[in-house]
């Protein structure tokens, strides 16, 4: 099957940076499969959890809102966060987790219980992500394992 190179950008970093077969995520629209040689397009993303699948496999990314320009041989996904899922620490993800879920109780002014529900949101999201990943085999983390350091750069 042929490739695309994705890359998913946030205001501090390249997250990924891969050739891959195929995207799926939500879209501003509805769901959205994206294969190479896609008709060319920009449009909002949800957050929530992201698919890709490589030659070897699939993983997942956690991510936040953003923006996703396809063109037909190139994906950029622009968003505030993304994490790979096979690199998420499950332990930390579901402490995350029941801290959100601790201060939604918690709280009763209107702020923080919508930042307890945000972050409850995000904690799903990345709970979804590496348990997807985990389940998948952790596809991209397996690709770069190996690779030192040197060659990021």
């Amino acid at each position: 099957m042929s490739t695309v190179p994705l890359q998913v950008v946030t205001p501090d970093r390249v997250v990924l940076d891969m050739d891959i077969e195929m995207v799926s995520l939500r879209g501003g629209g509805g769901e959205l499969g994206i294969l190479p040689r896609h008709t060319p397009l920009a449009t909002t993303v949800k957050p929530g959890v992201i698919k890709v699948k490589l030659a070897e496999g699939e993983d997942f990314l956690s991510v936040s809102d953003g923006f996703i320009q396809v063109m037909p041989d190139r994906i950029t996904l622009l968003v505030e966060s993304a994490e790979i899922g096979s690199f998420l620490d499950l332990d930390r993800v579901n402490l995350a987790k029941d801290r959100a879920e601790k201060r939604l109780v918690e709280h009763s002014d209107e702020i923080a219980v919508e930042r307890a529900k945000a972050a409850l949101e995000r904690a799903n999201h990345r709970l979804e992500a590496a348990e997807a990943a985990l389940k998948h085999g952790e596809v991209i983390k397996h690709k770069f394992e190996g690779k030192s350091k040197d060659d990021d750069q």
